[in-house]
């Protein structure tokens, strides 16, 4: 799970990641138009709340790695109509271990493992625990230099976000009780991106409705409006292409995911092209101790 802040980097990274993967289709796509009665914003109030918001977004995925939490994914294969011809869920369990997630494949299409799947499934977790239960002071801080250098980026990233669009408020709306302003942005003509990833900027445009009380993304609706090509060979997402990001309020401490939708057109490899979609919920968050014992995989099944 990639930060919200960063939704039009996932949005290229699900399109590869889930090319053999798809589901259902996302609603119909917004309408771009600015509501009335709205409390104006000016450009700098606008820009400094996308900033504000970034930055916080970034504080919750550091406490993302204090909860546990269950991850609902839904896939749908479709024949070369586009038509549903199998589906298939997987429910996996989200565990903290030793500073880091792991994620452990419960049950398929609402059915638990069966007992070899299981057996090979806690057999891969060991391997995790036994790597970082014996990582050495030089690769913790290897770990740690990368873990900092991919945050920097990030910043990198989230300063380059609120100088490539051109952003307006298109009103004010109550999202579960919480009211949130919903900001328009459009690519600035002119942007000149210094950062691979932010040259993909110019070819996505976003709504994005943040949560006035606290300056939280509530929810992120990203659109592809021209073909993005990503390396030389490996694939080109079509215009059209959407990711939805919404998020929740846990604890009143921390806003965490709740639903990702993907869609994505795409040709991977110049071989076969691919009418892509996935559906993923998030539930059951619950702050892990820090002091909780961890112990081999197959003494904590039984």
């Amino acid at each position: 799970m990639k930060p919200t802040l960063a939704v039009l980097a996932v949005l290229l990274s699900c399109a590869v990641a889930i090319a053999q993967n798809p589901s259902p289709s996302l609603p119909a796509s917004p309408q771009w138009a600015t509501a009335e009665n709205a409390t104006p914003l000016s450009s700098n109030q606008i820009r400094d709340l996308i900033q504000r918001a970034a930055e916080n977004d970034m504080e919750n995925e550091k406490k993302l790695l204090n909860y546990t939490y269950v991850e609902y994914t839904e896939e749908h294969r479709l024949d070369g109509k586009g038509q549903v011809k199998s589906t298939e869920t997987k429910t996996r369990e989200v565990m903290i271990l030793y500073g880091g997630q792991v994620e452990r494949l419960v049950a398929k299409n609402g059915k638990p493992l069966s007992p070899k799947q299981a057996e090979e499934e806690d057999a891969r977790i060991q391997k995790i625990i036994d790597k970082r239960k014996n990582e050495t002071p030089e690769q913790t801080a290897k770990r740690l230099k990368q873990e900092e250098k991919e945050r920097e980026d990030t910043r990198r990233f989230i300063r380059e976000v609120a100088d490539a669009y051109n952003f307006r408020q298109a009103g004010v709306e109550d999202i579960a009780g919480r009211e949130t302003y919903v900001i328009d942005a459009e690519p600035r003509p002119g942007f000149e991106p210094h950062s691979k990833e932010a040259k993909f900027l110019p070819k996505f445009r976003f709504r994005v409705w943040i949560d006035r009380a606290e300056t939280q993304w509530v929810k992120v609706d990203a659109e592809a409006i021209d073909t993005v090509s990503i390396g030389l060979f490996l694939a080109r997402i079509h215009k059209g292409s959407r990711i939805i990001i919404e998020q929740t309020h846990v604890n009143d401490e921390v806003w965490l995911p709740q639903h990702i939708a993907v869609k994505v057109d795409l040709r991977l490899a110049l071989l076969k092209d691919f009418n892509i979609s996935q559906d993923v919920t998030y539930r059951d968050y619950k702050k892990f101790r820090s002091d909780t014992k961890i112990m081999p995989v197959e003494d904590a099944r039984q």
